[in-house]
């Protein structure tokens, strides 16, 4: 989705054509040159049988190579670049976005794929993978205004008194905490439902991340605080993230942490938000994979992993044939975490960190970003690693 939105966000800055196919049964129709074979799923021979199946049919996806390269940086995404013109087509099983600078090539290559394919032409871009998109000529939006309505209707919530904030600003959820579900498979399906809402939402990203993690056991203060995000969605269902026709196309990329905020495992929140320009492309909350001694050994590995979404972003854009010159510029508001990326000696303090962390220190030596510090009021990155009560949402 990281690829959908950053598409948009290109298309409505260069003013792009964008339309959408679907294809009949998902390739079903396109014979394949080459051999193919696929396992046999599982529980359909018996136990130890080593036959495979032989595709005749390019079944889920292009698996022949044609005039458009394929992206090292997401295989679903093939460009097709010349002196003057640019088409790219973004695939998603049976779903087909046409992108490009000149209509008559994107309509050359929507008929082109028709004569090998039945395919559908749905026109111009309204709806796609349950987003819903309107252009308009100061830039696209993109919600989920119905899928949120259909969640608090299969939820019984669609007349329930909306919230100001998605979680309890100091809620501290655990796995012992109250009574066990007697189902757990509603607490389940709702949680899926959000996660998938979180691509247009990212003020609800936190709260969605804290409640994933008690999938396997859900209690009722789970389904308590699910119920509360719902209401908070109740009283904003079409919030849209916008991509403005105005944009100088400079990534920016501001990262936070939350140190020991899990209190089971004492471990820390990483969190990071990512724009082209003013358009927002990338957002994430994660917990992080060990215990970090300190809080600025926190926000180092926070500016780990947003490295590496950088490096990803940097190979998207120049598949995209967008030349992005300038270094990025990452913002974080640690101090001593920006020293230690510019520091090679800092001793003590960092020997204990593992070597993969400092790859912000590699890439910050070749020039791929800046570091850049700004003040905790001002890190909107902030959302992705705590709670926040109503003010500040």
């Amino acid at each position: 989705m990281t690829t959908v939105r950053c598409v948009l966000a290109i298309a409505a800055a260069k003013n792009w054509i964008i339309h959408q196919m679907d294809v009949n049964n998902a390739f079903l129709h396109g014979d394949l040159d080459e051999e193919v074979y696929m396992k046999l799923p599982p529980g359909y021979c018996p136990k130890g049988e080593t036959r495979v199946c032989r595709l005749r049919k390019s079944l889920y996806g292009l698996k022949q190579a044609s005039r458009f390269v394929q992206s090292q940086a997401d295989h679903s995404l093939f460009t097709l670049i010349t002196a003057t013109n640019l088409t790219i087509v973004l695939v998603y099983v049976d779903d087909i976005l046409v992108v490009g600078n000149d209509l008559s090539q994107v309509t050359y290559f929507k008929t082109i794929i028709s004569t090998h394919f039945k395919t559908k032409d749905l026109g111009p871009l309204k709806y796609f993978l349950g987003l819903e998109v309107a252009r308009s000529p100061s830039g696209i939006f993109l919600n989920q205004r119905k899928y949120a309505l259909d969640i608090l209707t299969d939820s019984g919530l669609l007349g329930s008194r909306p919230a100001s904030f998605p979680m309890e600003q100091n809620l501290k959820l655990s796995d012992t905490d109250g009574d066990l579900l007697p189902d757990p498979g509603p607490y389940r399906r709702l949680v899926g439902r959000l996660i998938y809402l979180t691509i247009t939402q990212p003020d609800i990203v936190f709260a969605v991340n804290i409640l994933s993690q008690f999938m396997h056991a859900p209690r009722v203060p789970h389904m308590t605080a699910a119920t509360h995000v719902l209401r908070y969605i109740k009283g904003t269902p079409g919030q849209s993230i916008f991509f403005s026709s105005s944009n100088d196309m400079h990534v920016s990329a501001y990262t936070d942490s939350d140190w020991a905020s899990c209190p089971t495992t004492r471990r820390s929140t990483t969190g990071f938000f990512i724009t082209l320009g003013s358009s927002p492309i990338s957002w994430r909350t994660k917990k992080q994979t060990t215990v970090a001694r300190s809080s600025t050994e926190a926000e180092y590995r926070a500016m780990a992993v947003t490295t590496c979404e950088l490096v990803w972003i940097q190979q998207l854009l120049h598949d995209l044939g967008i030349s992005h010159k300038d270094p990025m510029t990452l913002y974080c508001d640690n101090q001593s975490a920006l020293y230690i990326a510019q520091n090679p000696v800092f001793h003590e303090r960092t020997k204990h960190i593992e070597i993969d962390c400092h790859i912000v220190r590699d890439k910050l030596r070749s020039g791929l970003f800046t570091t850049a510090h700004l003040p905790s009021s001002e890190q909107i990155a902030d959302i992705f690693t705590k709670a926040l009560d109503a003010k500040c949402v």
